[in-house]
């Protein structure tokens, strides 16, 4: 479960030396992983451009989430029907 946090709400404070970045596909989402565990605790989703997506299994605290569903193996579809959605907010 991912948690979409506005670039300007998003600090990180500390562990950034450690992040080892990879991409694929189109390149345009950033996958950030720990180099020394492996875990990807947040990343630039392509979906979300202006925002990180953060593990939420990753936080110390709980939040209460509202999920939403994304349908990754027909991504253009899902993609054209959040914009919608943005649009009409």
């Amino acid at each position: 479960m991912h948690i979409m946090v506005p670039h300007a709400d998003f600090t990180l404070k500390s562990g950034a030396d450690d992040l080892t970045s990879y991409r694929f596909g189109t390149g345009a989402a950033d996958h950030l992983f720990c180099s020394k565990c492996g875990v990807k605790s947040f990343y630039q989703p392509r979906s979300h451009p202006d925002s990180w997506s953060v593990n939420a299994n990753c936080l110390d605290e709980f939040v209460e989430l509202t999920i939403e569903g994304f349908d990754g193996r027909n991504w253009e579809l899902a993609k054209a029907r959040l914009d919608e959605g943005r649009a009409g907010s």
